[in-house]
Formats: structure tokens, sequence, C-alpha cells
């Protein structure tokens, strides 16, 4: 590849417009679009009617961000998907198997306390970009997704287990369930924990990648009270390898409390996983060798469970970052603007430490104990992002670690890729 390629922020009139996120923020081969609400782009309020109309807009209004850019609804690699009440999961699911028809992405549903515009659903999508974001110099366009199913793992038929991309494999949100009985796993949240893991090594066995090329970890919990018990098991599976034990190496992490889980599990557990081979037809010397590169600052926050940045070819992913002071390792004083000001503080010093500006994040992600203090959190998201530009998600959570009011975490643009990549 010759240039380096450019963050592409892009918003169509046929899709809601939001002051403070772009609609699709596109970098080398992924899309990362904004979590869309059912507004009706022409009156900007909720659409008429129940979760039925609600899903559908969502899904209507992510079809024509996606089709804005030249892009199909086959092109999406993850969906997740957010509800405010569980029970209504089967009705969105009608309308999703409406848009994706004969391939289905990887996905994660969790219910959570609440979302913006007291929505009863909002649906994110991850798409590919097969030509990437060179400026003026477009690459073949012609990659492939490899999809991948194996009967050691729970299988779903709105779901693919993982679909990798160029460098990247997305894996769909784990549930505790036995593969081989389709039941909850037997015990409490650490035997739930354990095979929520199980399951993920299972899916990365089966198409050859080490359980170390995991890059970020989202665990979500019924009750952030489990989290020790969770954590137990985690430091079981990683680091995995004697590598990855010899440098410590742990994936970038978020953990955060959800209304309610499928099946009524008590916790779900999702990975990103780098994938070195890349999808066909990436050329050899464009893909072999790439390194994974962890980072931590003393400028913010650390945790032995998790890695500050995580960069794998052209994406950095970053741990959420609570509102810690990093000298007393409690959290800030002050009320959800402090904490919202020194969660982005941290994001800051964290991307500023790789040699990174924050002009460099292309998707944010907002998590916050009380959904009505949003407009406050807004307020200071302003002054880090005053162009609006990274994708966004914000989502209302029942908990928070160390009873946090916002937690934030964010995927970074990474030009440079990582070695041996020029």
């Amino acid at each position: 590849m010759s240039g380096n390629n450019a963050v592409l922020a892009r918003n169509t009139e046929r899709a809601p417009i939001d002051p403070f996120c772009s609609q699709t923020v596109a970098f080398s081969h992924y899309n990362n679009l904004s979590a869309q609400l059912p507004i009706d782009p022409k009156s900007g309020e909720l659409v008429a009617g129940g979760i039925r109309e609600q899903a559908q807009q969502c899904f209507e209004n992510i079809k024509a961000i996606v089709e804005s850019i030249d892009h199909g609804m086959s092109d999406v690699v993850r969906i997740t998907v957010f509800v405010k009440n569980i029970k209504d999961v089967e009705a969105v699911d009608e309308v999703y198997k409406t848009f994706f028809t004969t391939y289905v992405p990887t996905r994660t549903v969790v219910a959570v306390a609440a979302l913006p515009m007291n929505a009863l659903v909002q649906v994110e999508a991850l798409l590919s970009n097969g030509v990437g974001t060179i400026p003026n110099a477009p690459q073949a366009g012609d990659l492939i997704k490899l999809v991948n199913n194996t009967a050691n793992a729970p299988m779903d038929p709105l779901s693919t287990q993982t679909v990798a991309f160029s460098h990247y494999n997305n894996l769909s949100a784990q549930l505790p369930v036995d593969p081989k009985s389709g039941q909850l796993v037997v015990g409490g949240v650490k035997e739930q924990a354990a095979q929520c893991l199980s399951n993920i090594k299972a899916i990365l066995e089966s198409i050859d990648v080490p359980f170390d090329d995991i890059v970020k970890v989202n665990v979500f919990l019924k009750n952030i009270a489990d989290i020790d018990a969770v954590n137990e098991v985690y430091k079981r599976f990683f680091p995995d390898s004697a590598i990855a034990r010899a440098v410590a190496y742990m994936p970038a992490r978020t953990v955060v409390e959800v209304a309610a889980l499928p099946m009524h599990a008590l916790v779900q557990i999702e990975a990103v996983v780098s994938h070195g081979d890349g999808t066909p037809p990436q050329a050899v010397e464009d893909r072999h060798g790439i390194i994974v590169e962890p980072n931590n600052t003393d400028r913010a926050p650390k945790c032995p469970l998790s890695t500050q940045t995580v960069a794998f070819s052209h994406y950095n992913n970053i741990s959420a970052q609570l509102p810690i002071d990093t000298s007393t390792g409690k959290l800030v004083a002050g009320g959800v603007e402090e904490q919202a000001k020194q969660c982005l503080t941290h994001i800051k010093e964290i991307v500023e430490s790789i040699g990174h500006v924050m002009e460099d994040v292309v998707k944010v992600n907002i998590f916050i104990r009380d959904i009505a203090d949003v407009d406050a959190v807004n307020d200071v998201y302003q002054g880090f992002f005053p162009g609006g530009i990274p994708a966004r998600r914000v989502v209302g959570v029942s908990a928070l670690p160390m009873d946090a009011r916002v937690q934030i975490d964010a995927i970074v643009s990474n030009a440079e890729g990582t070695p041996p990549m020029a």
C-alpha cells in the first residue's frame, strides 16, 4: 500500500443528523456507524408506534447510511442491539430478519437501563470498507468476508459466530450456553463466565487463531457486584500463551452492568480479535507478521486486568476509562461534568502517549448511569470533539464500576499500522 489512510466522516440527510457525532466514520477497511435511534429523519422525532416500528426505523436509518456510501447491508460485519426491555427482543428479531435474509452478521443483544429520547431500541452497525480510505488512491475493494461457525460453540440462526474482514475478526457476544445442550451452563456467575470464555476460545480455535490475539473484550454483567467473581475466572484465561504470560499481555476491556441479558444469563462476553493473515485477496506482504502492540501510560489509570490501548494493524482499541484521579486512585471530585471530563482527559492522555491526537478518534462509546445526564456530558464532550467527527454510542446503564456516573471507551485510527507495516 502507498500513502496513509485518512479519517473519513460522512452524513446523509436520509438518516437522522446529530450535531455531536457523524453518522459513519470510515478508516482503512472499516466504517464505524453511530448507534441509530428510531428517529424519523424528516421530523427529527421518534417514529410513531411500538417496538416493531421503532426497530424498523433503526434499521432503515442504518440502511440509508450504508447505501449513501455505496455499500449494501451484506457489508455489515457486526450488529449491536440495545433494547429497553429484554422481552422485546423477539419483536426486534422479526424486523431484523427482513434486513438480513441470507447472510447474518455477528451480533450482540443486551437490555439497558435507558436510551436517549426514551427510545425502546437502538441499533449499531460496523461495516466493511474494502476500498480503504487512502485519499485519491482507492484500493481494489475486492476483499472478502470470511464467516465461520463451529459446533463447539453455541450456534444461532440470527448471527454468525465470527466474521473476519481484512485484519480483524468480530465475534458475536457469547452467552454462557453449553453448546451440547443449548442451555445455560449449571452454576453461578463463575461457571457462566467460564462458559462464555470457553465458547470464545472454541470459536477462535476453529479458525486457527490464538486466544491471545484478542485485542478487546466487552463484559456485560447483570450485577456489577459480580465483577470480582468474573475477574477470578478471567485471569484463568488471560494470558493464555507462554509468550503472552512473559509480557503479561491483557486485551483492552470494558465492563458495564446491563438491565438484562438473553436467556436470563448473568454475564455475556464479546471479543474483537486481530487477524494477521487478513482476508483474501490481501497481498502477502501486507499481512504476515503484523503484531499486537499494547501500551500503558502513567498519565492514565492502570488496571492489571486490561491494557489501556491495544493497537493492531490500523486501529487502536482503548479500554473504558472511569473518572479516576490518577494521583489518588479514587473517583474525581464533583458531579457528572467533572467525571466526563476526567474520562475524556484519560482518553486524550492515552491517545497522545502513542503519538496520536484526538482527531484520530473514529468511535466513542459513552455509558451513563443516569440518561438525564446526557446534556451535561455533551457539554463536556464538545470541548474534546468540537467538530463532532467520531461516530458515537450513548446508552444508560444500570451501574458502573466504582459507582461511577459515566464511563467512556474509544476506537482510534492508526495510520502507521503495526509492524512490519510501513
